[in-house]
């Protein structure tokens, strides 16, 4: 191998070392402003979470209050609004037109004995 062809690999070696160090300099900024931005969401996440605890009792409290349902029948009353049976002759299946079902509305509200 020649000088000159020793000096050339060195230059092309010296070139891609620049664009190496170039490549991770840009990352290096990219991942910096990625951190950046997940501390900020991890703040805004915290402050979020606080309001909820705070707004989550009264909502809690209220619906406890005027439906008098356990936590199961409220989860089932919510599949119900949103348009699905709950009652075991339909279950799962949509109801059309938002119809009201005289099983599913005796699951939710009917006899409370076996909450």
């Amino acid at each position: 191998m020649s000088k000159t062809d020793l000096y050339e690999r060195l230059l092309t070696i010296e070139q891609q070392a620049k664009l190496t160090f170039d490549g991770i300099t840009e990352m290096k900024e990219v991942l910096s402003q990625v951190l950046e931005e997940n501390v900020e969401l991890e703040i805004e996440n915290k402050h979020l979470r606080e309001h909820l605890q705070e707004l989550q009792p009264t909502t809690a409290a209220a619906k406890e209050s005027t439906h008098g349902l356990s936590k199961s029948k409220q989860n089932l009353q919510n599949l119900y609004e949103e348009g699905f049976h709950i009652c075991p002759y339909f279950y799962g299946s949509r109801r059309e037109n938002n119809e009201p079902c005289a099983f599913c509305n005796d699951v939710i509200y009917g006899e409370r004995t076996s909450d």
